[in-house]
């Protein structure tokens, strides 16, 4: 089972972890980004993110596609928060089941590492003086 939010509420990682579960995993890890208070020695107020919803579903999608067939996943589950968030808020959960830890471990490092790159989902780092929007595609 794949299972993929992009949501303006808060994330639940058991919501994730309920998911993702299955009798046949050996391995099950989850993945939960979190909102950090400072940024390269500055002091962050929030975050905002902002999405092309429909195109970082299909995005998000097609990560948890290539888990399923790279590392034999039962299930994945992607929730990501768009909005303004706070300190300490949870802006992205992965979950991953497998057979095995390792691939469960490496799967779930692709999945947060590829959607960093590829999907249409945007940063604002809001600090004390100032804003700046964070190049999410190198």
């Amino acid at each position: 089972m794949i299972d993929i939010q992009v949501k303006d509420t808060a994330l639940v990682e058991k919501e994730c972890l309920d998911a993702v579960r299955d009798p046949g995993a050996g391995g099950t890890v989850l993945f939960s980004g979190t909102v950090r208070n400072a940024t390269q020695g500055k002091k962050v107020v929030r975050l905002e993110f902002e999405a092309y919803e429909a195109m970082a579903i299909k995005e998000m999608g097609k990560i948890a596609q290539d888990i399923v067939s790279q590392w034999d996943a039962f299930h994945v589950s992607m929730h990501h928060r768009v909005g303004s968030l706070a300190v300490g808020e949870t802006a992205v959960i992965i979950a991953v089941s497998t057979p095995h830890r390792k691939a469960a471990f490496e799967a779930c490092e692709f999945a947060i590492d590829t959607l960093k790159e590829t999907v249409p989902i945007w940063k604002k780092e809001v600090f004390e003086d100032g804003e700046v929007w964070v190049a999410a595609h190198p």
